[in-house]
């Protein structure tokens, strides 16, 4: 007879209304288990922010439960935080051989404070702790050796799928265990955690036979160069471009830090299988005919887009987009990207070259559509659903999904980052919130840029900034020199000299309104300044930069 006698927790802190930055908590009873540490690259209106990462102040709180943190592959939405939580929490770090190579790029720059165990596991590995133990599945992504993550509990295994589609034609560290996940299903899942990315798209997902059919027809068609644009972590189509230029007897560069030290792990793991003769450095590709020429592009952080751009605008070092390439653009941009990418396209198109996207076959998604994500709930069969990775239209279109194979809104819950989904008594419900949000990275700053200054970045780029510099004589109650002013990103202070010099003129009645009284605060000067301005200012320009009053005395 079943004894229940766990109290389980999960908790998205990223992953859910937002594509990227994943991370997950599951504790039974007093054990914690992180599933994933991923980063999200920033959205337009976050200005110079580098990258967004989960809050982690519910693990500080409770570093000493954590058991274990569990990748399932090696993409930087799964494993670009590590070393930020690492800095806050002392666990052991499980994952593939490929996976775990790549978190430890991470751990270069930014140091743990303490040595960190890492385990590689496989499909057929079993971890044992005090409450559960946990085993791993192979499924099908863009990247080799991505593993599916089950905690077993008393009332059955809590499954995350990863980042997953189902390809017929996939193989070796690419092919999914399908007869692990039928096994699963049979013994009966309790909570399944799955995939949501495409949960709008109908049908099922490309086979990547069809993206190698179509550069085998691209690399033989060419005229010129070929240059292939990607993300630095999409491993199969890298493996394709490689295959396909060994067939077809070109030669292959890698352009970007990213790319190359990415491929240099995967090389040397034997995670990526490279024809003889194959590569050659970037720097010696003018000595190779054009005809005979394969470029692929990633730029910072796995961005190709900005690579692309300096290479269309003649500013990249080694490579100059001319009209007899070929540029290949395999890739979905990230969010709020779409428009620098078509205005990439358009330059590309202007300089002449030929532009292939994912319409011309040269792309297909890593995540399963709609048909594959029913097969996962079909072979998994789960008791209770959660939604993930994905934004909160997707998570909604994938648990309609689940009501297609039979499931009930009841069994289904849709969580948003810090919800408690808890199972307790025989019973599973929201039972409140943790801490959870974006963490902002910005150089060397953690945190410490939040809506205020992204407020202060906004407006200095929308209508710049207007200085004002007074120096005050306080014994002779009188200004000693200035108002001076200063205006950057504003107007342009040639052609706006009676509009400064009345500026300066208000600023001077206000100073001079206050050097009056018996004793006077510099706030309440630097204030009234502001204020003045303000309504001056856009009064004239119908513009609202941001003024600062800088007050002196001698």
């Amino acid at each position: 007879m079943k004894t229940v006698n766990e109290t389980i927790k999960v908790i998205p802190l990223g992953g859910v209304g937002e594509i990227g930055k994943a991370m997950y908590v599951v504790e039974i009873d007093d054990e914690i288990f992180v599933v994933d540490s991923g980063l999200l690259f920033p959205e337009n209106e976050m200005l110079g922010i580098d990258i967004v990462i989960p809050d982690l102040t519910y693990l500080e709180e409770n570093k000493d439960r954590v058991k274990g943190i569990f990748l399932t592959h090696g993409h930087e939405d799964a494993i670009g935080s590590i070393a930020y939580l690492l800095q806050k929490i002392s666990a052991p770090v499980y994952g593939s051989k490929l996976t775990i190579a790549l978190a430890k790029t991470h751990l270069k720059e930014l140091k743990p404070k303490q040595p960190v165990k890492f385990f590689e596991v496989t499909n057929a590995s079993r971890m044992n702790f005090n409450r559960t133990h946990v085993t791993f599945f192979h499924v099908t992504h863009s990247i080799p050796d991505t593993l599916g993550i089950v905690f077993h509990t008393s009332e059955g295994p809590i499954v995350y799928t990863s980042e997953f589609k189902f390809d017929q034609s996939a193989q070796g560290k690419y092919a999914p265990d399908l007869a692990k996940l039928a096994l699963l299903g049979e013994q009966g899942v309790f909570m399944l955690l799955s995939d949501s990315t495409e949960a709008e798209r109908p049908g099922y997902t490309t086979s990547e036979t069809v993206i190698a059919n179509q550069l085998s027809e691209t690399f033989y068609a060419a005229k010129g160069r070929v240059i292939v644009a990607l993300y630095a972590s999409n491993f199969i189509r890298i493996q394709q471009v490689l295959d396909k230029a060994k067939e077809t007897g070109k030669k292959v560069a890698f352009a970007g830090k990213t790319l190359e030290t990415t491929m240099k792990i995967a090389i040397d793991l034997g995670y990526m299988e490279v024809g003889e003769d194959v590569l050659i450095p970037l720097k010696e590709t003018t000595t190779v005919d054009e005809d005979n020429l394969v470029i692929i592009v990633s730029g910072t952080q796995g961005e190709p887009l900005e690579a692309l751009e300096k290479m269309v605008r003649k500013q990249h070092r080694e490579v100059k987009i001319n009209e007899n390439d070929t540029v290949l653009i395999t890739f979905t941009p990230s969010p709020g990207m779409e428009v620098s990418m078509y205005h990439t396209m358009n330059n590309i198109a202007k300089a002449g070259a030929r532009v292939l996207t994912s319409a011309k076959n040269v792309h297909v998604s890593g995540h399963g559509s709609q048909e594959d994500l029913k097969m996962m709930i079909n072979f998994l069969k789960p008791k209770y659903f959660i939604p993930v990775q994905g934004e909160y239209r997707m998570l909604i279109a994938h648990s309609k999904l689940a009501q297609q194979t039979g499931m009930q809104k009841s069994q289904i819950f849709i969580a948003d980052k810090g919800d408690i989904v808890e199972f307790k008594n025989g019973k599973v419900r929201m039972s409140g919130r943790v801490t959870a949000g974006n963490v902002l990275i910005d150089g060397i700053g953690v945190g410490d840029v939040g809506n205020i200054v992204l407020r202060d970045r906004k407006l200095l780029s929308q209508d710049g900034i207007f200085i004002v510099v007074v120096t005050l004589d306080r014994k002779k109650r009188k200004i000693a020199s200035g108002p001076e002013v200063l205006s950057r990103g504003f107007v342009y202070v040639r052609e706006s000299e009676e509009l400064l010099q009345e500026a300066q003129q208000k600023v001077k009645a206000v100073v001079e309104k206050y050097t009056e009284k018996e004793s006077f605060e510099w706030t309440n000067i630097k204030q009234e300044i502001r204020d003045t301005l303000h309504s001056y200012l856009f009064q004239q320009t119908k513009r609202r930069p941001m003024i600062i009053p800088i007050i002196m005395e001698y």
